[in-house]
């Protein structure tokens, strides 16, 4: 059995517990908050059976194998150190970190650990992403032409929605792109196998100053009767961005978390010399696939009619629902079974550290770009 230590019981780290206990493999033997209180009172909740108000107490935890960073974005590069320099195989939520100094320094400390190291990019495990990257790899598109799409919720819309993704100096220069934006170009370089080299971005502040419950909310969650005070904004609600791709191809892509109805609505198409393939998240057991000289097809997530390399991804019969949580479980899965075998795959499914780098390296460019108003090249 893997034993499994939890850093954070927010919005998220519950969901890693979902996971991996439907792992059956792998168990989940301690988990650290902000206080001994907290962690006590939150592992209670979840039966994890000890408790930590503090990092290095959790790492200190005796035969533990794996360690989740499941904290706010502004903690994420400390405590990915701290794991690496423990020697634990670790599993980080998004971002990797704030900058792309410490995307390298990190990458640099997890090869010299030589740990199994993975970044929470959970969409390139749906059934139908893989089925498109599968279809593309196959040449079934032909020569790719473009990419497009975009990303968006509402849960900013409103004046009086905030939370600590608003302040930078807790959520990083960017955050629509770097919260959102960050999955989408994850997942379209995924599919297409290929790497954005350039980009030129236009992002947009809708609401300059927000209104914060001083009495303080959650994410997703609505507040009564609250009491605000005003706070300066400095990160984009919405952001357009035109990219280039390392093969000459280009595309563009939309995110926004100001667009009234939207809840979590990844969308991206992918067109081809011979085929387009289009797929939307809140649409997640489905795969549109256009032709020009022949009817359209929609694809499902039916294991017998996947392609034979990624049917795994599908774990029920044609027409038994699944999505975002099996999606994280399959995402968990492959990142256990490189922990099982003790070193890390030629070609991983998950991503990685080096996959969770190379997206803040694209997020930097795009905030440059931003300031810039002019393309600017990703730097590697």
């Amino acid at each position: 059995m893997i034993n499994v230590g939890i850093i954070g019981s927010g919005f998220i780290g519950p969901a890693h517990i979902e996971a991996l206990r439907r792992l059956g493999f792998v168990q989940v033997v301690a988990l650290c908050d902000g206080s001994q209180a907290l962690a006590e009172e939150k592992a209670k909740e979840l039966n994890i059976p000890h408790a930590y108000g503090s990092v290095e107490a959790l790492l200190a935890h005796p035969d533990l194998h794996v360690v989740h960073n499941c904290t706010p974005n502004h903690l994420h590069a400390q405590i990915n150190r701290q794991i690496l320099r423990a020697g634990k195989h670790v599993f980080s939520e998004k971002p990797l970190c704030m900058t792309p100094e410490e995307a390298r320094e990190l990458v640099a400390l997890a090869e010299q650990a030589g740990v199994i190291h993975g970044v929470s990019f959970v969409y390139r495990q749906f059934a139908m992403v893989r089925q498109a990257a599968s279809m593309l790899e196959a040449g079934d598109l032909g020569r790719l032409f473009a990419a497009h799409g975009s990303y968006l919720q509402d849960w900013m819309l409103l004046e009086t929605d905030y939370n600590w993704r608003v302040d930078a100096a807790l959520g990083g220069a960017s955050r629509a792109v770097a919260d959102i934006g960050s999955h989408w170009c994850d997942t379209i370089q995924f599919i297409t196998g290929r790497r954005i080299t350039a980009v030129m971005a236009d992002l947009s502040i809708v609401w300059p100053t927000r209104k914060s419950n001083v009495a303080g909310n959650q994410t997703f969650s609505e507040a009564q009767e609250a009491v605000y005070e005003d706070k300066p904004v400095s990160t984009e609600d919405f952001g357009s961005v035109l990219f280039r791709f390392d093969d000459g191809s280009k595309g563009s892509f939309n995110v926004s978390q100001v667009s009234a109805g939207r809840k979590n609505r990844l969308s991206l198409e992918v067109n081809g010399s011979e085929a387009s393939v289009a797929w939307d998240q809140e649409v997640p057991q489905q795969l549109w696939v256009g032709h020009r000289a022949q009817p359209n097809q929609t694809l499902t997530d039916d294991p017998s009619l996947m392609n034979r390399d990624v049917a795994n991804s599908a774990h029920f019969p044609g027409g038994h629902i699944e999505g975002w949580p099996d999606a994280f479980k399959n995402m968990m899965a492959q990142f256990y079974r490189a922990v099982q075998a003790g070193f890390m795959p030629e070609k991983p499914v998950f991503a990685t550290f080096h996959d969770g780098a190379d997206v803040m390296y694209i997020i930097d460019a795009i905030v440059k770009s931003h300031r810039q108003q002019g393309w600017v090249s990703v730097e590697r």
